[in-house]
């Protein structure tokens, strides 16, 4: 069973009269970013290629959201693991309530329904540079990705404002996360083995100079 009761049984707590929403763990840490000096060198080494083609292009080719190992499918599996004070109701993967930061735009979001869950390098991006070639499962497994750094808490407003967007187009409001928006986002192109453009690699760089050593 994949969440405690810090010590007390369901049975244990039904009998003293507790509710049955319950703090949910969190699974395990988010992944960590590269260092920079790893993103620089996973930076320089990402093929520069023209994007490809947009054709044949669907979200349902990454089968995101998909069930994991514990049951529950990979949005729920973040939001238990990226949030503060998670509560779902007994033997339930889907949390009631809790409080999910968004780092894109420095806000919290206390509401689980706004608590979107966005990839770091967009689906279609990840089309356009080399994900058109791949097979079903690793298309999957990239949409669904919990062992990289590309699946990331974001309020409604500031994943709808990304969108599809690269570091090009697109950059988080809160610039205090640059470094590490770009650290993360070189890390899973480099994992994954995906392109790059010119536009976007001097973006990233740009941003990779806000860290601090």
């Amino acid at each position: 069973m994949r969440r405690a009761v810090l010590g007390l049984s369901l049975t244990a707590l039904a009998a003293v009269g507790v509710a049955t929403a319950i703090p949910a763990p969190a699974l395990a840490d988010p992944p960590a970013p590269p260092s920079e000096a790893t993103a620089r060198a996973e930076l320089s080494g990402l093929t520069v290629a023209t994007p490809g083609s947009m054709d044949g292009y669907a979200r349902d080719k990454f089968d995101i959201w998909a069930k994991q190992p514990d049951g529950c499918t990979t949005r729920q599996d973040v939001l238990a693991r990226d949030g503060k004070d998670v509560s779902d109701g007994s033997k339930s993967c889907q949390p009631t309530s809790g409080k999910w930061y968004s780092a894109y735009d420095d806000t919290t979001v206390t509401e689980v329904a706004q608590a979107t869950i966005d990839h770091m390098v967009p689906l279609a991006e990840a089309w356009r540079s080399g994900a058109s070639k791949w097979t079903a499962d690793q298309r999957k497994n990239f949409g669904n990705d919990l062992k990289d750094p590309q699946l990331l808490i974001a309020s409604e407003s500031s994943n709808s404002s990304k969108s599809d967007s690269g570091p090009a187009d697109w950059k988080p409001t809160n610039k205090s996360f640059w470094c590490t928006y770009a650290e993360d986002y070189t890390h899973v192109k480099s994992v994954w083995k995906l392109t790059t453009t010119d536009a976007e690699k001097k973006a990233l760089g740009s941003m990779l100079d806000t860290c601090k050593s």
